[in-house]
């Protein structure tokens, strides 16, 4: 099989890396592309199981994403949200009526003994969506962090806290005795592998998490297989999300460069806005320049053309 028509592997948390699985979704045989999600984000709320990165690739891919939002379903109602606040319920974590389906179903095959994974491909093929979507394990990992209001579940962090807390550190609960899921093994072991693509997500929530998985890192370092990773930053500032606040909390430079120097057992190519050329200039790896500010449908496009051409040439 020539190189340039191999599988594509992509590692990707919600929204923003969701906008270049998307690009890459549009340009690529769609049976030829595996995504593999993080669900460190995942928790229980209301007696459901919500996963929201997975859930984000499935709207994405599927088009059924909040274009308003940017995360969610589209055309969204919220019967259920209204219903519950009047009963003095938790409505903190905003479920509309249409993405509520998901979680109760999502619930009911879990209960009934089924693994994530199998009820994720489940959906993804009702929603018509033809690349293989995979969580990083079907055993739960659990981000955590410890910041200046203590020790905090991520989601509390994230969305009622709305990322006001400082943080500290990131740890993974149960990173440690997760299995890495063994498609997404033989997928990035592929020989005929074209590219592995780290998406723009936040390092430190995203993509840390799949990393922490035992076997996910070594796996990365051992593939044959170009890896390019994406610059979630753009001229110092983070696209969308915590990622620059995180930063410096954490006392980092919140720069292009520092997201690269986490990669960098494993990278061996990294995508970089056209802003950060001087930033990027010092790095002791192969860097492309582009436009990386993916804000319609041909700018993900263009930018998942960029990432696979890269690798292509790194291949050769």
């Amino acid at each position: 099989m020539d190189a340039s028509s191999g599988p594509v592997i992509a590692l990707s948390g919600g929204v923003g890396g969701a906008k270049l699985v998307l690009g890459l979704y549009r340009i690529l045989p769609p049976d030829t592309l595996t995504v593999v999600a993080n669900t460190g984000d995942d928790f229980e709320h209301l007696g459901l199981t919500v996963c929201p990165d997975l859930d984000t690739l499935l709207y994405t891919l599927s088009g059924q994403a909040n274009p308003e939002l940017g995360w969610g379903r589209a055309d969204e109602t919220w019967t259920f949200m209204a219903a519950l606040q009047r009963l003095g319920g938790e409505t903190w974590f905003r479920l509309g009526d249409g993405d509520l389906a998901t979680h109760v179903e999502r619930t009911r095959r879990l209960a009934g003994g089924e693994s994530l994974s199998a009820v994720i491909d489940s959906f993804r093929r009702r929603l018509g969506i033809g690349a293989r979507l995979l969580p990083m394990s079907d055993d739960a990992v659990r981000t955590r962090l410890e910041t200046d209001r203590g020790a905090l579940d991520f989601q509390d962090y994230f969305v009622r806290l709305r990322c006001e807390p400082a943080v500290r550190r990131l740890h993974f609960a149960g990173s440690e005795t997760a299995r890495p899921h063994p498609e997404a093994i033989a997928a990035l072991a592929h020989p005929a592998l074209r590219a592995v693509v780290i998406c723009p997500s936040n390092p430190f929530i995203s993509i840390d998490p799949i990393l922490a998985v035992p076997g996910m890192r070594d796996t990365l370092r051992a593939s044959k297989a170009p890896v390019v990773a994406v610059s979630p930053i753009i001229g110092g500032q983070a696209v969308k999300g915590p990622t620059a606040k995180m930063m410096a909390e954490l006392g980092l430079p919140v720069d292009a460069t520092t997201v690269a120097h986490r990669y960098a057992d494993f990278l061996d190519v990294y995508v970089a806005d056209e802003a950060d050329a001087d930033a990027v200039a010092g790095l002791d790896m192969p860097v492309v320049l582009g436009p990386t500010l993916m804000q319609t449908l041909e700018g993900r496009e263009r930018l998942a053309s960029l990432v696979l051409e890269t690798a292509d040439r790194v291949r050769k």
